[in-house]
């Protein structure tokens, strides 16, 4: 069965971003991937997209949307929300409503990040080293913890809490 997976954040133009394109380019037909903010910049941030590319992770179609394109008649069906909000710096997160399973993945903005061109790019590394930690240890989950959706949504938020070196060994 596929399950649609939603990333939710404030601008939908990184982290949200990182997320949709990299779970699309590994999850194969297990999940429709998208994203979307409550107050979505307009653009998606070239350093999201550099960091993609750089990754060879395809960015074709990534853009800035609303959540409100979820909320219309006939668009898809969720059964998952995952916003990736920094709620430790304040950030508001959306609130949003509906049957399906939400889960927490709190992370920095590295849009927010200062300093050089070498010192964003490497905070969107940073950022999507987090995200692909937390993607393999979601992809690792077995297809039959999503029939029992308490089992399944203390698995997620605890995949909220995974770090970059986790996934690495460290």
């Amino acid at each position: 069965m596929t399950h649609n997976v939603l990333f939710l954040c404030t601008g939908n133009s990184a982290r949200s971003v990182l997320a949709e394109a990299t779970l699309r380019a590994w999850a194969g037909n297990r999940f429709k991937v998208f994203s979307a903010g409550s107050q979505p910049t307009g653009t998606v941030n070239p350093y999201a997209l550099a960091q993609l590319q750089a990754e060879g992770i395809s960015t074709a179609g990534l853009r800035s949307k609303s959540w409100d394109e979820f909320t219309t008649p006939g668009a898809p069906r969720m059964d998952l929300v995952v916003t990736v909000c920094d709620s430790a710096a304040a950030e508001t997160c959306p609130v949003v409503f509906g049957d399906f399973l939400r889960t927490h993945w709190g992370l920095p903005d590295p849009a927010a990040a200062g300093g050089s061109d070498d010192d964003k790019r490497a905070a969107f590394r940073q950022a999507h080293r987090v995200i692909q930690a937390r993607l393999m240890a979601f992809l690792a989950l077995p297809s039959s913890v999503w029939e029992d959706r308490a089992q399944l949504k203390a698995a997620l938020d605890k995949i909220g809490f995974v770090d970059a070196g986790d996934a690495a060994g460290e």
